[in-house]
């Protein structure tokens, strides 16, 4: 298994990340390698609301597994070659006064033999990519609603 971690400082409280961040069906609207979000299911946030994320020609469905509101949220990317056998995001969000520290952990399991992990690893580096990408989009997102409320 590979995990590469990301993290951004974002000026705002954890509840204006959060209210963000937990807007499912929003994503497209923040993170600038998304190009298309939906709900797939009625229920809109929570654990077991699922969204359909397209970047450029890649349609994932993303599950919600963790759900604590101001804290964090976790889910398993599906829809992927069946090279990689699980894929999950992890957002963790922490307060240190009017910035919040924003961390995204990916897990990557294609398997434990050494050509797979080679694979688990390329898609690691991929992946740290968008992850960059989605915390500039979130951190712009927040602070520009922030910067609205003054």
């Amino acid at each position: 298994m590979a995990v590469v971690e990301r993290r951004r400082r974002i000026k705002g409280t954890p509840a204006d990340v959060w209210a963000v961040l937990s807007d499912l069906a929003s994503i497209s609207r923040w993170a600038p390698n998304v190009d298309h979000s939906s709900m797939m299911t009625e229920q809109r946030d929570g654990i077991g609301a699922v969204r359909r994320i397209q970047s450029s020609r890649t349609t994932v469905l993303e599950t919600i597994e963790t759900w604590e509101p101001g804290v964090g949220l976790s889910y398993e990317i599906s829809g992927l070659p069946p090279v990689i056998k699980r894929l999950t995001n992890s957002w963790h969000l922490e307060a240190s006064g009017n910035i919040t520290q924003v961390l995204i952990t990916t897990e990557i399991d294609a398997g434990p033999r050494p050509p797979q992990q080679l694979v688990a690893k390329a898609v690691g580096r991929k992946l740290a990519e968008a992850s960059e990408q989605m915390l500039a989009g979130l951190a712009e997102s927040v602070e520009a609603k922030a910067g609205s409320n003054v």
